[in-house]
């Protein structure tokens, strides 16, 4: 274990300082990013004049967007379609520790480089954060960066069957827009439909932790969402090494 924290670090470091040098699309990246939590204020603010705690939901959630964001669609699925996974498969390391180390990197960077937006427009809306509430949470946004990581593996390593990956990965996206609490906070949602929204994984990738920054929950509905959570985290995870015992069997089969 002391091996494989060490590679990552490594390899996080490698990849932090190899996209410094692309810092102009870095910043195109998080722009893209930004969009839809922004477009969700400007919304809702106006659906809800008043309300202080839109804009801290919004604020938190574009917060918990840049450091969740995941890329596997590139980082894995292109290496499957132009056969530079074969490198990967040949290193002596897990061959997850690549695509992570660079997801790492990434979310870094998006949060560095986001850290002004953030504060200009929680200036803007004149936010006031709880220091309490933010550090409880903190586990369910480390929670949803593993838990983004892993849904977006996982759809990545359909490029061992399909060419069609970065659409799988991009319809993924767009779920995670409607239904996790970007286009409509799930608390806002009608009771029948809210008990729905809090079940399905899009909300613990992204709106939970943003819910709890925004004094949106009360305790049971803290501990049933970090619940959710870890559900989540095991079926992924049981479900990366299934796709991936098959996925790798078929690549070996049909690429020697």
């Amino acid at each position: 274990m002391r091996r494989i924290l060490r590679l990552l670090l490594i390899s996080t470091q490698r990849e932090i300082l190899q996209w410094l040098a692309w810092r102009p699309f870095l910043l195109t990246m998080l722009l893209n990013q930004a969009v839809g939590p922004l477009i969700g204020l400007a919304v809702w603010s106006v659906a809800l004049p008043g309300n202080t705690r839109i804009g801290i939901y919004y604020v938190a959630l574009l917060a918990v967007q840049l450091m969740t964001v995941s890329y596997e669609n590139h980082t894995v699925s292109n290496t499957i379609y132009d056969g530079t996974f074969s490198q990967a498969l040949l290193k002596p390391q897990p061959v997850m520790l690549g695509p992570l180390g660079t997801n790492i990197a990434l979310r870094l960077w998006h949060f560095l480089f986001g850290l002004p937006l953030l504060l200009l427009v929680s200036i803007v809306e004149k936010i006031s954060w709880d220091v309490r509430l933010i550090l409880l949470a903190l586990p369910a946004l480390l929670f949803a960066a593993i838990l983004r990581f892993l849904i977006t593996y996982v759809l990545a390593l359909s490029a061992f069957w399909t060419e069609q990956a970065h659409g799988i990965v991009g319809l993924n996206e767009t779920l995670i827009f409607l239904l996790g609490g970007a286009s409509a906070p799930i608390i806002f949602l009608p009771p029948s439909f809210r008990a729905i929204g809090e079940a399905l994984p899009f909300r613990a990738l992204l709106g939970f932790p943003a819910e709890i920054m925004s004094a949106s929950l009360d305790t049971n509905q803290i501990l049933r969402g970090y619940g959710w959570q870890m559900l989540w985290l095991i079926m992924f995870w049981l479900l990366v090494t299934v796709i991936w015992r098959a996925g790798i069997r078929r690549y070996t089969a049909i690429g020697g």
